[in-house]
């Protein structure tokens, strides 16, 4: 449900629906309590109400902010493992160009291929959290072929051979930490905290009784939308592969991949 979301709705979208919701679950569910019990206009219960929000708020705070900082540094994780594998790809190509035009002929075509599948095939099974290593299995074995195929005949080809074969076995490891990635998502039992926490906060702040119905309306949707931002922003940073905030395939036809792309 969660992919779906990111990845047909905006993240303007997404955030007008959760955080509104949230906004508006808490104005109407401080009308009803207000109109079910109009003695807690009166606010005869906000010493209780108070240390118990204070309490629940900052337990949930630690919570949350555990959560956000994890995500976002696997966000960052993400990121450079990406940008990582796609660099080792084009330095490949790099220190093909020592090898004679056919050899060299052979790796460029492999690796295209390979950056072509990445991008064509496994992206999208990402973004459908479905990252499967099949899509890139062949486009490996072939890579490895490709380089395999060449005897060095010297020392200069072969440092140059010895380069390529070291950036491509941190392909294969970049590769396979970006699948995993792919398939990593926020534990259940901190779904359920997260999400849990804020269905437990956000009634609380209905017994919480002020005189004036406009500023008791005002303060439930101020927590309401702190609420629903934050679940935003879990829920964003949770998919580093869905949604508009997701990481890229950009660096598979930068520098010296982009010769394996039409011109735009």
């Amino acid at each position: 449900m969660t992919l779906w979301l990111l990845n047909h709705l905006s993240t303007f979208t997404l955030g007008l629906v959760l955080v509104g919701g949230f906004v508006a679950l808490a104005v109407l569910g401080s009308l009803a309590a207000r109109r079910r019990f109009p003695h807690l206009a009166g606010g005869e219960h906000n010493e209780m109400v108070g240390v118990a929000l204070g309490m629940f708020g900052a337990i949930y705070g630690i919570i949350l902010a555990f959560v956000v900082v994890t995500l976002w540094t696997q966000l960052e994780n993400t990121q450079t493992v990406v940008a990582t594998e796609a660099t080792d790809l084009a330095l490949v190509v790099r220190s093909s160009e020592a090898f004679p035009p056919a050899d060299r002929a052979r790796v460029e075509r492999a690796v295209g291929d390979y950056a072509h599948a990445v991008v064509e095939v496994q992206w999208p099974l990402m973004r459908q959290g479905e990252p499967s290593y099949e899509a890139t299995a062949r486009q490996t074995h072939a890579m490895y072929t490709a380089l395999q195929a060449y005897e060095p005949v010297g020392a200069r080809s072969e440092t140059f051979y010895q380069e390529a074969a070291t950036h491509l076995n941190d392909v294969a490891a970049q590769r396979r930490a970006r699948i995993t990635m792919a398939e990593t998502s926020l534990p259940v039992l901190l779904q359920v905290l997260v999400y849990g926490g804020a269905l437990v906060i956000l009634p609380l702040t209905f017994l919480f009784g002020l005189r004036s119905l406009r500023m008791q309306l005002l303060f439930v949707s101020a927590v309401a939308g702190l609420i629903g931002f934050s679940l935003l922003l879990v829920m964003v940073l949770d998919r580093p592969f869905a949604g508009e905030l997701s990481v890229t395939p950009a660096p598979y036809k930068e520098a010296a991949l982009a010769q394996f792309w039409p011109a735009s």
